[in-house]
């Protein structure tokens, strides 16, 4: 059985951020995986890493949690909006404290590449936006999903086998937004 984790970035649980997140764990349950989340807005934790990497900060117990959890899955699902070219500052936060040495990547000495500690783990991303998608890929230049794909996912291990941008969210239409949740219960049956 697929190990499935969904991890939903956006800090306000009545966005359609909730709905997309709904409806791709109602795909993965009809397919017979078993569902994980988490819901960053729901937790308790200091998002900011107070000594960077000199010294380690105390992980709270909603870290611990989500560490356990991204531990377990087999697929890592982001869920969340984008924000001046990225993802919300919750979610930079939960990454910087989960996404440890030791823990998601090992430095080696000598060497500028890391050992990759989540290796054999997919991911993918979904996410939405205020901006056209040919705009955020050409013009921004796809910053918050080289971030999540690139920086954090091949740095640790992580392969994104996909990334889903839903836009031009605040003008959309409801008929528009029920087609994206009935796209994004689809990608989790594939």
């Amino acid at each position: 059985m697929k190990k499935v984790l969904i991890i939903n970035g956006h800090p306000d649980n009545e966005s359609f951020c909730f709905a997309l997140h709904a409806a791709y764990k109602k795909g993965a349950l009809s397919k017979g995986y078993e569902v994980q989340e988490i819901i960053l807005s729901e937790m308790d934790f200091n998002p900011i890493l107070q000594h960077g990497y000199r010294k380690r900060t105390d992980q709270e117990t909603d870290l611990i949690e989500a560490w356990t959890k991204l531990q377990q899955a087999e697929h890592i699902v982001w869920i969340y909006p984008t924000w001046w070219a990225s993802p919300p500052a919750l979610m930079k936060g939960f990454i910087e404290r989960v996404f440890l040495p030791g823990f998601a990547f090992q430095y080696q000495d000598k060497s500028p590449f890391p050992i990759k500690l989540l290796k054999g783990k997919t991911s993918e991303i979904i996410s939405t936006m205020d901006s056209p998608v040919w705009y955020y890929k050409w013009i921004v230049k796809d910053i918050g999903g080289h971030m999540i794909r690139h920086s954090i996912g091949k740095f640790c291990g992580i392969k994104n086998i996909r990334t889903t941008y839903l836009a031009v969210v605040k003008r959309s239409t409801p008929d528009r937004r029920e087609k994206w949740i009935r796209k994004v219960e689809y990608l989790a049956m594939r």
